[in-house]
């Protein structure tokens, strides 16, 4: 399964982007083993709109132009659930399993998602009640896909 991250706005050169790419970069090296691929991290600009419904809405349909047929959306929120990490790849290998091709996780702007990508999601996530900047949330998301990989292996990086 291909999994793509679609993040709304960009991460400029320093010590956040290169941790980031590192932990990208570990998923992307333990993933094919267990057939689950990297496609990318796909950035795309904040919306300029004068409203909050207007930005969102143009942020989701840069997004759905994204999406191919049949991928799964996972989307990141501060509303959404906060699961485990064994939990988060769980529905990583269901999907695999599943036969789903690939999986977008998207990682909203400032203003949060679309209610029509709410409801086209498979899955709301939180990563806490609290509210993380976007480099630190592209840094725990890279993170958690590398772990996930290392839980479906039975790697010992994940020692719970």
């Amino acid at each position: 399964m291909k999994i793509s991250v679609f993040a709304v706005g960009r991460m400029k050169a320093g010590p956040e982007k290169e941790l980031a790419d590192r932990y990208f970069d570990r998923f992307s090296k333990s993933g094919p083993a267990i057939g689950l691929e990297l496609a990318g991290v796909v950035e795309t600009p904040e919306s300029r709109a004068q409203g909050a419904a207007d930005r969102k809405r143009e942020e989701a349909d840069r997004l759905k132009q994204h999406l191919a047929t049949g991928a799964a959306l996972i989307l990141l929120d501060e509303r959404g659930k906060s699961i485990a990490s064994e939990d988060f790849a769980g529905r990583i290998a269901d999907m695999r399993d599943g036969g789903r091709r690939s999986l977008v996780v998207a990682i909203g702007g400032p203003d949060g998602h679309d209610p029509s990508l709410r409801e086209a999601a498979e899955f709301v996530m939180s990563f806490g009640a609290q509210t993380w900047p976007h480099q630190m949330v592209r840094i725990m998301l890279g993170e958690q896909l590398y772990r996930a990989a290392t839980i479906l292996s039975g790697h010992p990086y994940h020692r719970a």
